[in-house]
This record gives C-alpha cells, structure tokens and sequence, in this order.
C-alpha cells in the first residue's frame, strides 16, 4: 500500500486542509511506493514462472531496476496530481512502474548497442549474465550468449511492462484515453536510438541537427513530456494540460540530457555511477562535442579525430580531449545551453492549469534534474 503523502483532500468535517493544499509532493516516498509497486510485480512473476529458467532471470531484472532516479515515474505522478488525480491512488504507482520497466528494456538494449561494460555502478545485464555462463564455456560463447540473453531479458521487460500497466486498476477508458501518449512515446525512443547508432558521413551542421533530434527524441520526450502527459491523461487531464506539460517538458529534457553528456566526459564515476571514458570510447555524437568540433583549432580536430571515439582510449588521452573540449568552449556554451533551458521549463509552469503541489513539485524536478554533481 502506497505510503502517507501531502495532498489536498478534503477532510473528515468537509474542510479542506489548506495547510497542504499547495505543499509539493513529498517525492522520495513516491519513489518508495513505485519501487513496491515493482518489488509486488517480481514477486508475483518470480511465483508463477512457467519454467525454472525464469525466476533467476526475473532476479536479474530486480537487481537491474533497483536503484535510479525514477524520473519517469516521478513525472508521470506528477502528471496525474497536476490533472487532480489523488496521489494517494496506488495504480498511478504501478503505471509509473511499468514505465520503469519499459525504461529497463531501452537501457538493457541499448548497453548491449554500445558494448558498455557498467550501469548505475554495476556491470550491464549482458556482461553479468556473459560472466555466469563463462563459468561453463569459453570467453567468446560466453559472450555471445550474454549478448543474446541480455536482449531478451529487454524483451520481457517491455512485455511485463504492457502487462503492469493494464493491470494497474486504471480504468480501461483512461488507458484508452492515454494510449495515443504512450504509442507515441515508444517510437519516439526507438527513432532516437535509431538516429544515435545510425553510421554515414555528413557535416558538422547536419551532426548537430542529429544530435539534437536524439536528444528530443530519446531523452526530452521520452524522459519528461510524454511521462508528463501519461500522467494527467490517465487522470482526465485536458488539452490545455497537455500542452503545458509539453512547453516544460521539452526544455527540461533537452537540458537534462546535455548536463548528462557534460557528466559522460567530465563526471566523477563515483558520483555519477557511470564510466567516464565509455562515451569517449565510443564516440556519441553529442552537441557538446558537435560543438567542440566546430570551434576547434586544427590542432585540436586533428586530437578530435585521433583520439575520440578510440575503443583503447586511456585516461591520459581522455584527459587530453577534455581539456580540447574545455578549450573549444563548449563546455561553457552546454552550460548556458542548459541554465536557458531550465528557465524557459520553469516559465511554463507559471500559470500553468495545474494544481499547486504538481507546480511546486515540477519546479524541484527541474532543478534536480540539471544541477546533478560531478
């Protein structure tokens, strides 16, 4: 059962507490009853597997979502508060669990894509599960096999996650309601990972257009305004909510996504939970080093072209393309970039037709979500 919340209810006597009616969101406990919601689901999954391979595999999946910000849920809750959805309601706890789930499967996928060899701290699904079967077999079969498991440990995710979510206890007509959101959110994601592992030659403007139509794709809309409007369609939010939840979602993801890129070069993998050399390594085509690329010296695109995107990267090397980076002054245009992106989220949310905890509890998020440490 979902935890005690600070909402604006109408008391037993028919007054309304006004000493919470505007209070935010108390957003820790929300990540507490989503992170139940998910616990009940695996248990209820490990319970009736339909063969012995499935409950390790279901222990996999449980150990990959514990942890992370779970800003997807938190958005989507915030969503459905803003549209005067009780927050106390545990279906909009499960439906912000299976979006956690869905987001399991774009991650489990996308480590195997980019090879990467940890996640949140921990090594990535197919490492793991490469590690476990080179107990019994050879590096290379080991690693295929991690490689094809991982995907379809993703592929359950997506499958539980359809199944979570009409099993929510939302009512059938609001998921209808809400379907047109979702659809749309799932092939944005996957046009945006198309666009991110796509390979061709172009210049550097239509790189940086690329770049851009990832980060809408993959992060602004998927992360923030599609969660956003999920929410508050479940809750029977209006078209004009909607649209709100768009004018402060988009900026808000642009700028969450580019403090995530600043974090991949320069964060300290002990805060941030994930290796500072694999986006180098792997040569995302970022707007950070699209812009790098832009104002660089020869000198300096000639150390670009050398040493970025170079599997066998070092730190000395890495070091050496975050101080071109540094120089370029991108580092300081992604900053601006995202100080303006915060601010213009910040707007939309003033006289925005949502209920007062919803509005302080985005105002928080927004400033979460782009001040991360390093």
């Amino acid at each position: 059962m979902p935890t005690g919340h600070t909402v604006d209810r109408t008391a037993v006597d028919g007054t309304t507490n006004q000493a919470h009616a505007s209070a935010a969101l108390h957003l820790d406990r929300i990540r507490g009853d989503v992170d139940a919601a998910l616990g009940q689901f695996m248990d209820a999954q490990a319970g009736r597997a339909s063969d012995d391979c499935l409950p390790p595999l279901v222990e996999v999946i449980r150990g990959f979502v514990t942890g992370g910000k779970r800003l997807r849920p938190l958005f989507c809750v915030c969503g459905w508060v803003a549209a005067g959805g009780d927050v106390a309601t545990p279906a909009v706890f499960r439906v912000g669990a299976a979006l956690e789930l869905f987001h399991a499967f774009a991650l489990i996928h996308d480590d195997v894509m980019d090879a990467s060899a940890y996640r949140r701290g921990a090594p990535t699904v197919h490492r793991l599960l490469a590690e476990r079967a080179g107990e019994h077999s050879g590096v290379a079969t080991a690693q295929r096999f991690g490689e094809s498991a991982a995907i379809l440990v993703g592929d359950i995710c997506l499958v539980w996650s359809d199944e979570l979510l009409h099993d929510s206890g939302v009512s059938p007509e609001r998921l209808s309601d809400s379907r047109r959101l979702l659809n749309a959110m799932r092939t944005e994601i996957m046009a945006g990972q198309y666009l991110d592992v796509e390979t061709g030659e172009s210049d550097l403007a239509a790189e940086l257009d690329r770049a851009w139509r990832v980060i809408r794709h993959k992060t602004a809309a998927y992360t923030v305004a599609r969660p956003l409007q999920i929410g508050a369609a479940l809750a029977g939010g209006e078209d004009a909510l909607l649209q709100a939840c768009d004018a402060y979602g988009y900026p808000l993801g642009e700028a969450f996504q580019l403090r995530d890129d600043l974090l991949g070069v320069f964060g300290n993998p002990s805060v941030t939970g994930k290796s500072d050399l694999d986006d180098l390594r792997d040569g995302k085509r970022t707007v950070l080093v699209t812009l790098a690329r832009q104002q660089a010296t020869p000198d300096q695109s000639a150390a670009l072209d050398e040493l970025y995107g170079d599997p066998e990267l070092d730190e000395r090397g890495a070091a050496r393309l975050r101080e071109v980076i540094r120089q370029t002054g991108a580092e300081d245009v992604v900053e601006d970039m995202i100080r303006v992106r915060r601010d213009r989220a910040l707007e939309a949310l003033e006289g925005a037709p949502m209920t007062e905890p919803a509005r302080r509890s985005l105002a928080e998020l927004a400033e979460t979500a782009t001040r991360r440490q390093r």
